[in-house]
């Protein structure tokens, strides 16, 4: 009888998926390698075949996001007013629906963020992004008013976004996270 090994298509991915349910369930300290190579059902050295330790796996699953929101930056960079607010909050309430739980990764395991920084160069300044999507949810306005709105609702729709108390479908909570931030920023859809 010859035995062949299991091919290791789709082992990357889901190492990713193992990953990310175990880094949401038990934070990112509290998943370890040994328990994702477990529920993968491979070894811990392939495992690190594919991923040189934990921050890796936790760049990798960020790294879309990083993306995203740096693509979404981009597209904001020439809007000013009313438009760049409005499509501030539609492209974060996108992102936040997109990436639920890498969100909630990302948002209770920030003080880990600095040691992933520094294993993919395609990581944005986090700090500046923030400044720029509140500027762009603020209609570029430097008014105090504004820009703590701004802030406070970037904040409210990553939380909210983030919630594993709400159990709405993807377009009821999309309809009532864009509302309530536009309210928030005291502006109504036009």
């Amino acid at each position: 009888m010859i035995l062949m090994a299991r091919p290791s298509t789709g082992l990357r991915e889901r190492i990713l998926d193992s990953a990310l349910r175990r880094f949401v369930r038990h934070g990112f300290r509290g998943a370890s390698l040994a328990d994702i190579a477990s529920d993968t059902g491979c070894s811990k050295a392939s495992l690190l075949y594919h991923f040189s330790n934990k921050e890796a796996i936790l760049a990798e699953l960020l790294l879309p996001i990083s993306r995203e929101v740096t693509a979404l930056d981009a597209r904001l960079g020439g809007l000013e007013g009313r438009e760049a607010a409005e499509a501030a909050v539609a492209g974060f309430v996108d992102l936040t629906l997109r990436f639920r739980r890498e969100l909630k990764l990302l948002f209770d395991n920030l003080g880990d963020l600095d040691s992933i920084s520094e294993l993919h160069d395609e990581f944005e300044d986090v700090d500046a992004l923030k400044r720029r999507l509140v500027d762009a949810m603020a209609g570029r306005s430097e008014e105090p008013l504004d820009r703590v709105a701004a802030t406070m609702t970037l904040g409210g729709m990553l939380l909210t976004g983030t919630a594993d108390h709400l159990s709405f479908d993807d377009e009821t909570l999309r309809e009532a996270l864009t509302t309530g931030a536009l309210r928030a920023l005291g502006r109504t859809r036009g």
